[in-house]
């Protein structure tokens, strides 16, 4: 990458601290597996005016889905998960489900609910916050989530997923998209599917083999000095920001009973990138095949239906040109896209700002960490982007 283009990335992240959109940041970039830019600005801590440091440890939120997805294929290439099986195989509650009418009223489902409607958000299983009554058992189950997260008794990643099948689906598995908790049903899933607990599923697959040392639910001890701390825009100012959310737990202080396949993991700028150089190197991290080249294009190559996508447009109005499958996105379209990029180009960002992006056409990766409530792909995260592709 030109000396200039790294010069143009960190005044945009400066800029973007200065202006008070994020308190700092890191962006790495790679090409055909080797580095290329490293940029980082502003601050881990503003209140202690600790710096941004490559090691920093992120909670992912969101961008914990991809490496979810690709755990599931995983156990498919190994003949242990089969996509069309239904969640009733592994969780009985999914079986008869009833379905949220338009009308308001339940009527039962016309299929149950399979396990790549999971990995589409096209289950019916919805995250907190909507109306209606499967809105309200599924606020009723978070609320429990988050209440007994300190007790001795606290939810478990089996517990929530069989009470999320209690309440009915806000829709008829397969008929619309909508992003809500399949991702943490999903996690549920493979620990029956493995017999093992999903740390351990997760640790056994990708973070052992890929040296991914700074990666899991929560933080030791002895790293928590470089957990980065989360903030909030509160009358136009950053503070820190405490809360817990989707049962996450804001500290990661402790080993958490729900190990939330949606949104629960944490890690680093280049734990993450070792995650993505090995899906761009079809499977390959140091002389090892971790994934089969046929299963990850399967995995980086998904789509959900033409018909549902204006359903995920709807959600998600900035990722024109783009569809949704295996809980990411995939680029389908230069014409329509709102910022630089090639077609098929993957990935997925958090809810405190984390971000990737994987493109097979040009060999390279992008990884951007943040941590600010509500982010998603923030401004400064697109700018970057459209600079990385224009050069």
């Amino acid at each position: 990458m030109k000396a200039e283009t790294v010069r143009t990335l960190q005044t945009i992240l400066d800029q973007a601290v200065e202006r008070g959109e994020i308190s700092g940041g890191s962006l790495c970039v790679e090409q055909d597996g080797r580095e290329v830019c490293y940029v980082e600005g502003g601050f881990a801590d503003r209140e202690r005016r600790e710096p941004i440091r490559r090691d920093g440890i992120y909670r992912l939120y969101s961008m914990s889905k991809p490496i979810t997805a690709a755990a599931a294929f995983a156990l498919m290439e190994r003949g242990i998960l089969d996509l069309a099986e239904p969640v009733s195989a592994y969780i009985p509650s999914f079986r008869e489900q009833s379905v949220q009418a338009a009308d308001g009223s339940v009527e039962p489902s016309v299929r149950e609910v399979a396990i790549k409607d999971l990995l589409d958000m096209t289950s019916g299983l919805l995250y907190p916050g909507y109306p209606g009554e499967a809105g309200r058992g599924t606020d009723e189950i978070f609320a429990e989530l988050d209440r007994r997260l300190f007790t001795e008794h606290p939810m478990s990643t089996g517990e929530l997923a069989e009470r999320l099948g209690q309440v009915p689906l806000a829709f008829q598995p397969g008929s619309r998209h909508l992003y809500g908790s399949s991702a943490d049903v999903l996690g549920a899933v493979m620990e029956k599917a493995s017999g093992l607990r999903f740390s351990e599923l997760l640790n056994r697959l990708f973070f052992a083999p890929l040296e991914m040392k700074d990666t899991g639910f929560f933080v030791p001890e002895e790293k928590r000095s470089r957990l980065v701390t989360a903030y909030e825009c509160a009358e136009g100012e950053l503070i820190p920001y405490r809360g817990n959310h989707l049962g996450i737990i804001n500290g990661m202080d402790r080993n958490p009973a729900f190990e939330s396949g949606g949104a629960g993991l944490v890690s680093t700028t280049d734990d993450f990138m070792k995650f993505s150089r090995m899906l761009l190197q079809d499977g390959e991290y140091e002389g090892r095949q971790i994934l089969k080249p046929g299963t990850v294009r399967m995995l980086t190559g998904g789509a959900i239906p033409a018909s549902l996508e204006e359903s995920f447009l709807r959600q998600f109005f900035t990722l024109q040109g783009y569809s949704y499958g295996n809980l990411m996105r995939v680029r389908r379209s230069n014409a329509e896209a709102w910022y630089l990029g090639s077609v098929g180009e993957y990935g997925w960002d958090g809810w405190l700002g984390c971000y990737m992006s994987n493109d097979p056409q040009t060999k390279r990766s992008i990884i951007f960490m943040t941590q600010k409530k509500d982010a998603g792909t923030l401004p400064v995260l697109r700018k970057l982007r459209n600079v990385i592709y224009a050069e």
